[in-house]
């Protein structure tokens, strides 16, 4: 019984992976990224230090803290030499701009998209530890995704607070 348990569990797995590739991955990030992209360019340049209420995030935060999110958890799955290693991209000054949002917005999915075509399908599997996390350089690849989908809900709330709609969503 054993055995037939571990064959289901191994099938299932396979067929989770063949359902996902670089290819698919990287369609994904295109996508998310052009939309994290609407969004910063929809918010005016003098309202990236917004907040809804003391104590969270600005606009301009929340992008820069998902940006910073989607290298280092690509980087935990791809393998990848994290760019900005030693910086807290949310709380540097010089970055709180429109046009650095903008930037760093662009570099963290040029950073994803370029170690996610780098990646060898067949290393989808492989268990990495960061902190108290063992998962599969796939899933770190997926939080990432999730994370910035998260933050860029989030988003959504400071936009309408500015009376602007926020981008369409693009799910294909």
């Amino acid at each position: 019984m054993k055995k037939y348990v571990s064959l289901i569990l191994m099938s299932m797995t396979t067929f989770c992976f063949a359902q996902t590739s670089t290819e698919t991955l990287v369609a994904d990030y295109e996508r998310a990224k052009a939309l994290s992209l609407e969004y910063v360019e929809a918010m005016p340049a003098d309202k990236f230090d917004d907040r809804p209420t003391e104590g969270i995030r600005t606009f301009a935060e929340q992008f820069l803290h998902a940006s910073q999110g989607t290298i280092g958890l690509v980087s935990n799955g791809t393998g990848a030499d994290r760019i900005y290693a030693n910086a807290n991209l949310e709380k540097d000054p010089k970055l709180q701009s429109k046009e650095e949002v903008k930037r760093m917005v662009t570099e963290s999915f040029d950073f994803a998209i370029a170690s996610i075509k780098n990646m060898d399908e067949s290393t989808f599997g492989e268990i990495v530890e960061r902190g108290p996390f063992k998962i599969t350089r796939l899933a770190w690849v997926q939080k990432a995704h999730e994370h910035i989908s998260h933050h860029r809900g989030q988003a959504a709330v400071y936009l309408r607070m500015n009376g602007i709609v926020p981008p369409q969503y693009k799910l294909f």
